[in-house]
């Protein structure tokens, strides 16, 4: 096995000093219609698309999360303000795009991210993947090295449905896979559960990647929160060590909770995408 290349810590309380933008949170502006990405055999995919400059940023939503939530609509403010090409969309069978979630696997997720590559942006992007956005945002960049300029993830969920799995009682594994589901909280709706389809799990071993270094060369910033109870920040700490890139930055919030949304997470998830961004233009 090949060894990985160092990385750098950069821990954080509660706010850092970088370059300031004229962006605020929580301030929109006009937002762009849905529109529909369709596919011979695979379900139709809702997204959102602003068109500006490269780099173009593309957004990952988490588990069971849509193209709605918080973090991209306010990325999609920044990029706006900044002139640069936006996407934010819904996984297959789920928001508005089409298909059933009860029939979706990470599998089928990694299409919709690569679809959504291929077939809606244009030159190079920087991926933003939050929680298991962050796993896809990987399995991406692996599968299309050519398109992605940069990677920006939080809360990486790196393999976390499976590792999750397997910590659980032999017994209990046993009885989910006789009944072949599985009822995992819900991260977005604590009081609830998601159901989830023992293959769902089987599909996901098939797309783990923290088993080996991980053959990625691009720029890097992981973003976790410590006080994170649902993805531990150890995984983004796991990512860190194994990716290939010399370029790759931890920032570890310490009072940081898993969804990052709050006012000065949202800021320092803007203002690090900000400095990526900046960085890529100086070096074209």
């Amino acid at each position: 096995m090949a060894a990985a290349t160092p990385w750098r810590l950069l821990t954080v309380g509660r706010g850092a000093l970088w370059r300031p933008i004229a962006w605020a949170p929580g301030v929109g502006c006009c937002k762009k219609s849905t529109k529909y990405l369709t596919r011979p055999g695979q379900p139709k995919l809702a997204y959102k698309r602003l068109k500006g400059r490269s780099p173009g940023v593309i957004f990952l939503p988490g588990f069971a999360s849509t193209m709605k939530a918080q973090k991209g609509v306010e990325l999609e403010d920044f990029c706006r303000s900044l002139g640069h090409s936006f996407i934010r969309f819904d996984y297959s069978g789920c928001g508005a795009s089409g298909g059933t979630f009860s029939e979706s696997t990470i599998g089928q997720w990694k299409k919709d991210v690569l679809a959504v590559l291929d077939e809606l942006s244009e030159g190079p992007q920087v991926l933003v993947g939050s929680s298991m956005g962050g796993w896809l945002m990987l399995l991406a960049a692996i599968a299309r090295p050519d398109k992605i300029a940069a990677l920006v993830g939080i809360a990486t969920g790196a393999d976390y449905l499976v590792n999750a799995f397997k910590q659980l009682p032999l017994e209990t594994q046993k009885e989910i896979e006789t009944k072949g589901e599985w009822y995992l909280p819900n991260l977005q709706k604590y009081s609830e559960f998601h159901k989830i389809p023992y293959t769902f799990i089987k599909d996901a071993e098939n797309h783990c990647v923290l088993h080996s270094n991980i053959p990625i060369t691009c720029p890097v910033k992981l973003i976790h929160g410590m006080k994170d109870d649902h993805i531990p920040w150890q995984i983004s700490l796991n990512v860190a060590q194994i990716i290939l890139s010399s370029d790759v930055d931890l920032i570890l919030r310490k009072h940081g909770q898993h969804r990052m949304n709050d006012k000065d997470d949202i800021k320092l998830i803007v203002n690090i995408i900000d400095d990526v961004i900046d960085k890529l233009r100086t070096l074209s």
